[in-house]
């Protein structure tokens, strides 16, 4: 099989652990820089990374690269392209332009060339062009330029790689899956450990941890980019999933454990975990944290406590934390703690100290990864 070059975009923070995965599904030459992970594969890995990943957001295949000085630069380089053998002209195509220290005047006239020139590629070959579609289209075209390089990629993966196939109604501001897949990871939590999330709102991190548990491959339930293209193995393909298939665990309860104190969430949270096909994985419950007792001895707690809008307008989110904190030393002796917020003062407001944080990017918002173990001997009743 012949060999592509690939990148692999991911939230910033989990590089190392896209790294892992990607290793694991035998890609090659493999280099970690800020924002995803660049490797070498056949196109059953390119099939493989796709549907496994968890940590991935998209998989882009490098189709052309080079220097350039002016917008004219770009166009030849891609009309140079033989498009045409890679997806028909009755397919509609999008292009997305990012740059870093690109001296051009607009990135948007530059997608506009990019555009012009694909199109114009299949104008020679032919009579027709293809169309543009915004919101869904069957190719997506990526251009990545820096300050005189070029890279022009095709999107492998298609929709995002967070968006499973199955979560059809959210809360608000909902955690991106391969973020939410990342902190699990980076808790060390294995399936088998009770796990909680306190503050669950619309489930995300049930599902990932139940997906995890169930060796369910997050990509099963949807569909990519590839399947558009002209090179697309079916037969490859299909030996793929029904492999992932085979090597999936019984859906049964695994101890893992939800709750919320809104009512509409804990509803929302048990609607996707069914959709999902996983609702015998999770048990969700309605409460408020500080009433909440903990399921087992021991465990593993990962949450992203809401900014403000859950708890409700009027309670200062500095009164809370350290509500919450107690109920933790009285209640939650033994379990592993880790809190994703983009309040960096949240572990001093609790009064507890974090043995590790870890940066992490919730999309452009800046966040902190806090672990905060809860010690047995601290949950030291109150005295009379």
């Amino acid at each position: 099989m012949s060999q592509y070059q690939f990148f692999a975009t991911c939230p910033r923070g989990l590089e190392a652990l896209l790294v892992d995965e990607l290793s694991k599904q035998q890609a090659h030459k493999i280099t970690a820089t800020d924002g995803g992970v660049s490797f070498e594969g056949n196109l059953e890995t390119m099939y493989r990374v796709n549907l496994h990943s968890r940590i991935a957001t998209r998989i882009l295949s490098l189709v052309s690269h080079g220097n350039y000085l002016t917008e004219e630069d770009i166009y030849k380089a891609t009309f140079k392209l033989n498009w045409p053998s890679w997806f028909k002209v009755s397919q509609t195509i999008r292009v997305k332009v990012t740059g870093v220290k690109c001296p051009l005047k607009s990135l948007d006239f530059v997608t506009l060339r990019i555009k012009d020139a694909v199109c114009d590629r299949f104008r020679e070959e032919g009579a027709l062009r293809p169309s543009v579609s915004v919101r869904d289209p069957d190719v997506r075209i990526h251009a990545y330029l820096t300050q005189n390089q070029y890279q022009l990629y095709l999107d492998t993966s298609g929709a995002p790689l967070y968006q499973r196939g199955f979560r059809d109604v959210s809360v608000i501001a909902p955690l991106r899956e391969n973020l939410a897949a990342g902190i699990i990871m980076l808790s060390n939590w294995k399936p088998g450990t009770p796990f909680l999330d306190p503050m669950c709102g619309s489930g995300t991190f049930l599902i990932e941890a139940a997906m995890m548990a169930v060796n369910q491959p997050p990509g099963l339930k949807r569909t990519f980019g590839f399947q558009h293209l002209k090179f697309f193995d079916e037969s490859l393909w299909k030996k793929i999933t029904t492999e992932a298939l085979q090597h999936m665990k019984p859906i049964q309860f695994l101890e893992i454990f939800g709750s919320d104190i809104d009512l509409r969430a804990v509803r929302v949270a048990r609607h996707n975990l069914k959709v999902a096909g996983l609702e015998e994985v999770a048990k969700v419950m309605q409460s408020d944290f500080i009433k909440l007792e903990p399921p087992a001895s021991e465990g593993v707690l990962v949450t992203n406590p809401p900014y403000g809008q859950r708890i409700g307008e009027d309670e200062d989110l500095k009164e809370v934390y350290p509500v919450w904190a107690k109920h933790m030393k009285a209640s939650f002796g033994g379990w592993d703690t880790y809190f994703l917020t983009a309040d960096l003062e949240m572990p001093k407001d609790m009064r507890l100290k974090p043995s590790k944080k870890t940066p992490l990017f919730n999309g452009a918002l800046e966040c902190r990864l806090f672990e905060i173990k809860m010690v047995s001997g601290s949950n030291r009743k109150p005295k009379d």
